[in-house]
């Protein structure tokens, strides 16, 4: 089975996330995609101060519709900060025989380098990066220095080879400009958030007075 991982602090979540998650699900043959939202992301501090039970929630709304995606409370029953390679071993625990797919976006892989024992995560899963609108990631010129010996790089796909046997990919997808930053800002403004997200998740949003 191909199970791909989406990890994000979901904050919150948006159709451009669930738009590019079912392309690669089809691309790929996913049998499902687990959406996993940051109880404590390591990179930046989390807006708005919303807890991971409340952006829990609002995934859980979002991909209720989709019979092939779920979300995992994993990252929200540790303590400490929310590392990439320290959830992707559980799920490679988890499902010891199935082949895993980290799904993430474009901007995070040329800033791979600062994450936790990153070089670990090839060895670990297949990596899907998606391109932001209006910008193309050219994968070998992204990888860092130290482990570039590492890959072997396929031009006309726009792929690496790791020598663990797993690739990253790279996909542009259905370029939809929305952004969780975009929505919290036409929030405070008083603005309508119509069609940047689910209904069910507009709905929860404005009965919890969210991002106001």
């Amino acid at each position: 089975m191909k199970i791909g991982i989406f990890g994000g602090t979901f904050n919150p979540i948006h159709f451009a996330h669930l738009r590019i998650v079912e392309e690669i699900r089809e691309t790929f043959a996913l049998s499902k995609v687990i959406f996993v939202p940051a109880a404590t992301p390591p990179h930046k501090p989390l807006a708005d101060d919303l807890s991971f039970a409340e952006r829990l929630k609002m995934v859980g709304l979002a991909v209720q519709g989709n019979p092939h995606f779920t979300v995992s409370d994993l990252e929200g029953q540790r303590e400490g900060k929310s590392y990439s390679i320290d959830t992707l071993r559980v799920f490679r625990e988890k499902y010891p025989t199935d082949e895993l797919f980290f799904i993430m976006g474009s901007d995070s892989f040329a800033d791979f380098k600062s994450w936790k024992n990153y070089s670990a995560i090839f060895s670990c899963c297949n990596i899907v990066t998606i391109s932001r609108p209006g910008t193309r990631l050219f994968l070998n010129q992204a990888l860092p220095v130290d482990i570039a010996h590492e890959f072997c790089y396929h031009e006309s796909q726009n792929r690496l080879s790791h020598r663990s046997g797993y690739s990253v990919y790279s996909i542009e997808g259905t370029q939809l400009d929305i952004s969780s930053t975009a929505i919290r800002s036409l929030i405070r403004q008083g603005k309508s958030i119509k069609y940047l997200l689910p209904a069910t998740v507009e709905q929860y949003i404005k009965q919890q007075r969210f991002y106001e």
